[in-house]
């Protein structure tokens, strides 16, 4: 019996998987509505943003991985506004998109920010580490993981980044942003590193 039993105790242990739980990660799309964030030659941050958050969602093919779009449409959202939908999502990441500027047009490159916050301040500098190293390459340069005390960083209850995607003032940055091949490949590897 006892052969059975320890049978039986081992069927049980492989038969099911163990339930894993849905990785809930909120992309929160820079700007909106009358806040078009940086607005250079023809093309805004706001849209950008947006454009990239909706293709990250719709690439996603993984059952356990579940993207929320904090803006899923061209309006402006407060900042409080936005804290309040992450926290109630209780997300395990929040990355914020956004698209940088420098007075200097030679300045480029993809670069992240985190908040000093200890909580979460290893998972949000490793999270940001990974999507930095995998976004940079051929098209665009490695810069660097910086601390900023920007308001959705300080306040959202979970690990969080600023994702600045490249500098609208540089020619070639500007170019990648905003083709479809380029928006594309940012939105999969941000996809790629989150999993």
């Amino acid at each position: 019996i006892s052969g059975i039993l320890s049978a039986v105790v081992l069927f049980c242990l492989f038969a099911f998987k163990p339930f894993e739980e849905k990785k809930v990660i909120v992309i929160d799309a820079g700007h909106g509505g009358h806040d078009f964030g940086v607005d250079m030659h023809g093309f805004q941050e706001k849209n950008i943003s947006e454009a990239i958050a909706k293709k990250i969602k719709a690439f996603n093919k993984d059952s356990n991985l579940e993207i929320v779009l904090l803006r899923d449409g061209d309006h402006f959202m407060g900042l409080s506004e936005r804290v309040s939908i992450i926290n109630n999502h209780n997300p395990d990441l929040v990355i914020s998109l956004h698209v940088n500027a420098s007075k200097n047009a030679d300045t480029n490159g993809v670069e992240a920010y985190i908040a000093s916050k200890k909580d979460f301040y290893e998972k949000s500098k490793e999270t940001a580490e990974k999507i930095v190293n995998e976004i940079s390459g051929e098209n665009l340069l490695k810069r660097k993981i910086g601390e900023a005390p920007f308001f959705v960083l300080k306040n959202s209850n979970c690990p969080a980044l600023v994702l600045e995607m490249g500098f609208l003032s540089n020619n070639n940055d500007r170019e990648y942003l905003i083709s479809e091949n380029g928006q594309n490949e940012i939105a999969t590897k941000i996809l790629e590193s989150v999993k």
